[in-house]
């Protein structure tokens, strides 16, 4: 049952992602030309919904779906590595014309050039995997 509610939460999420034309690569662009607001409207909004969600699952103490206590850890903090790794991920973003979320909306929307961008995307995790406990983090 929970497979189900999943699959149907993703279906809404590419749904919305599609339609507010956040997968779209010409919004991309504009967006990193600086020309219009419409994806920083939709990234700000994302980012203070995600403000308070967790605001609030730390106040009520909110459990997973499990019903396991949720705990967030704090990290480690530090500038080097949030420059390096989100020039990487604006590199990336850039290049391909999609981040990871609407990757798999364009899919659905039958953008099949997308596949090669989710392999590179699926190869680097790999990488990633093989060098991390190499890596200064």
């Amino acid at each position: 049952m929970r497979s189900i509610i999943y699959l149907l939460i993703g279906i809404f999420f590419g749904i919305v992602m599609y339609k507010s034309e956040a997968a779209s690569w010409f919004r991309i662009y504009e967006m990193f030309q600086f020309k219009a607001f419409h994806m920083y409207g939709i990234i700000g909004l994302a980012v203070g919904l995600g403000i308070i969600v967790i605001q609030a699952i730390k106040r009520f103490k909110i459990k997973s779906f499990f019903g396991a206590q949720i705990v967030f850890e704090p990290k480690e903090k530090g500038v080097k590595r949030y420059i390096i790794g989100g020039i990487l991920f604006g590199l990336g973003w850039a290049l391909a014309g999609a981040c990871p979320g609407p990757m798999f909306t364009l899919i659905g929307a039958g953008y099949i050039p997308i596949l090669v961008v989710i392999a590179a995307a699926l190869f680097g995790t790999f990488v990633y995997g093989l060098i991390r406990n190499k890596l200064p983090h």
